[in-house]
């Protein structure tokens, strides 16, 4: 009931369609089951000698009833549709805007082709059977329940046979249902491994290429494709049954009605039974064995849904793990940092922390550098103060204040983070670069990219800024990237600037221009610099050096090349060239 009430949230606008449409069924059902009541009762007239006249009226009345019955039915049928689509749309729509207000550790539990599986196949899903619960759920059982009244009342104790008939396929259903509903339950994960081997695939091409792998992904795709396949035919094979078990009843209830309510008709000579009960029977006995078949696929629909159902909850339920406090802080005052005995791990079931221990104090305006080896937590420290992540212990805070007091889009809009795998959207330049200010004037753009070094190259593009964006940036450099994702974060003006490893793929030069201009334009930004290479962080006010998620050193570059030995590791590997040829010269 609670996934139920949690998915009619999504219906909304919807909903006089989706009422409307059990109506006009009803309607529909109700005139098809007299139909047949009036056809017995012309049949009997017939056979007692009636006029011409007669005949017209009952074949008008019966004409008239086709046509509202088949009105009801075509609008009910456009109601359902139209309902179903928009009860699609809007839960993807849902889905969507819940995702947006994900954390990052909400994100990390859900697989990107998972989400889209969800969004995707498991709405289509939903959306069909939503569709058959307004109008064939309802449809028939009332065929049903109607047919049987009026059965019982053309045909009286013949009508007995249905009764037998109807456990029978009720049990038949049962067994399939219990049979199929563990297999799509499997089936939909295994969707989620084949959308991520897709995925991968497509996203890894230039590397698949390059290492002439193709026949390696074809393989692993072909691998999930028959896994899939597998357990789709399994549960096929057995939802298969339900049209040779139905055929079965529908067969013996005509064989029965047949051969009974011949002998019946021949032995009373009309007496007990007569033609038009008997034509009346046959066409009951076949809406109610139509019905039946018809919740056959009902419940075959719902089985296969009640599992994508299950999947599009979770991703409604889930609830970001960082969320607004009660009375917000909607100013930060400066660019000052302060950690405080920081701890953290990416989620309560990791074994250990991914910081440990961190205090440490920014000055508003300071540029420090990070530097460290890969996974000594450089960017998981980073990633607190915009609170992509909430500390685990311990206490971050912003113009003196503690992170976690800030409306969120405030404190997001104060901290531009510009990270490792830099991300571009379709469209042009100007474009991208307004996600930082959506209200930025040319000027302020041409400004950002100067900083960024990027005017350089847009202005040698035939169209300058106005320059197509394909999709992640493809008919990019990863140089020319990086710099657009600058740009794009120094036009949020920032009260703190953080570059995650974003100038490792322009060459140095570009890198100290870049620098300069962030020194000589943005002094009282802070500016915060992760990077790989010296080079990048040597002229800093301060270096903050990692090593395994604690801090083993904070100084200016002579005291730390002076002091740790990590750094001096860092500096004499990446200089050790340089230094060789130094001697050599001597």
């Amino acid at each position: 009931m609670i996934m139920i009430r949690e998915l009619a949230r999504s219906i909304r606008e919807y909903k006089k369609l989706s009422i409307m449409t059990p109506i006009l069924i009803s309607l529909e059902v109700v005139i098809e089951c007299i139909i047949p009541f009036i056809t017995a009762n012309l049949v009997n007239e017939i056979k007692n000698g009636c006029d011409l006249n007669t005949i017209i009226q009952y074949g008008m009345i019966l004409i008239l009833m086709a046509f509202l019955s088949l009105a009801f039915g075509g609008i009910a049928g456009t109601t359902s549709a139209t309902a179903a689509c928009g009860f699609a749309k809007n839960l993807r729509k849902d889905m969507f805007y819940s995702i947006q207000n994900y954390s990052f550790e909400n994100i990390d539990k859900f697989l990107t082709s998972s989400l889209i599986t969800r969004m995707t196949t498991d709405v289509t899903n939903v959306q069909n059977a939503y569709m058959m619960l307004i109008r064939v759920a309802v449809r028939a059982p009332l065929m049903l329940i109607f047919a049987f009244v009026m059965a019982f009342v053309m045909g009286g104790r013949m009508a007995w046979i249905l009764l037998v008939v109807v456990p029978i396929l009720a049990i038949g259903l049962g067994l399939v249902i219990y049979k199929t509903f563990p297999l799509f339950r499997k089936v939909f994960t295994k969707y989620d491994a084949l959308n991520k081997s897709i995925q991968e695939n497509i996203k890894g091409m230039r590397v698949v290429k390059s290492f002439v792998r193709e026949d390696y992904e074809q393989k692993k795709f072909e691998a999930a494709a028959e896994d899939v396949c597998a357990d789709f035919t399994k549960a096929e094979r057995i939802l298969a049954l339900n049209g040779p078990l139905m055929q079965f009843c529908i067969y013996v209830v005509m064989i029965f009605v047949l051969s009974f309510g011949s002998y019946t008709i021949i032995t009373s000579r009309g007496l007990a039974f007569d033609i038009g009960q008997f034509s009346a029977l046959l066409t009951y006995n076949f809406m109610i064995l139509s019905s039946l078949m018809m919740l056959s696929m009902v419940f075959v629909m719902i089985t296969l849904a009640g599992e994508s159902a299950k999947r599009i909850v979770e991703v409604l339920n889930e609830k970001s793990t960082l969320i607004n406090p009660e009375n917000p802080i909607y100013e930060v005052k400066d660019g000052s940092i302060t950690f405080e005995n920081v701890s953290f791990k990416y989620s309560k079931k990791a074994e250990r922390m991914a910081l440990s221990n961190i205090n440490l104090q920014i000055k508003s305006g300071e540029t420090i550098g990070i530097i460290g080896g890969t996974g000594s937590s450089k960017t998981s420290l980073i990633q607190l103060i915009p609170r992509l992540y909430d500390a685990t212990e311990g206490v971050v805070k912003v113009g003196g204040i503690d992170v976690r007091h800030y409306d969120l889009d405030t404190l997001r809009n104060q901290v531009a983070v510009v990270l490792q795998k830099n991300i571009l959207f379709s469209g042009t330049i100007k474009e991208n670069l307004r996600w930082g200010n959506k209200d930025a004037t040319d000027e302020e753009l041409v400004e950002a990219c100067k900083l960024a070094c990027a005017d350089e190259f847009i202005s040698q593009f035939p169209k300058g800024y106005d320059t197509y964006v394909e999709q992640g940036g493809a008919n990019l450099s990863g140089g020319q990237k990086q710099r657009l994702c600058i740009a794009r974060a120094l036009l949020k003006k920032p009260k703190i600037l953080i570059l995650d490893d974003s100038t490792s793929a322009v060459d140095t030069k570009t890198d100290a221009k870049i620098r300069k201009a962030f020194r000589e334009y943005i002094p009282e930004t802070t500016k915060i610099i992760i990077a790989q290479r010296i080079a990048s962080v040597e002229d800093a006010d301060r270096i903050i050096v990692m090593d395994k998620g604690t801090i083993t050193g904070i100084g200016t570059h002579k005291e730390l090349l002076a002091t740790n030995a990590i750094y001096q590791e860092i500096y004499y590997s990446q200089n050790k060239a340089g230094d060789q040829n130094d001697n050599s010269s001597n």
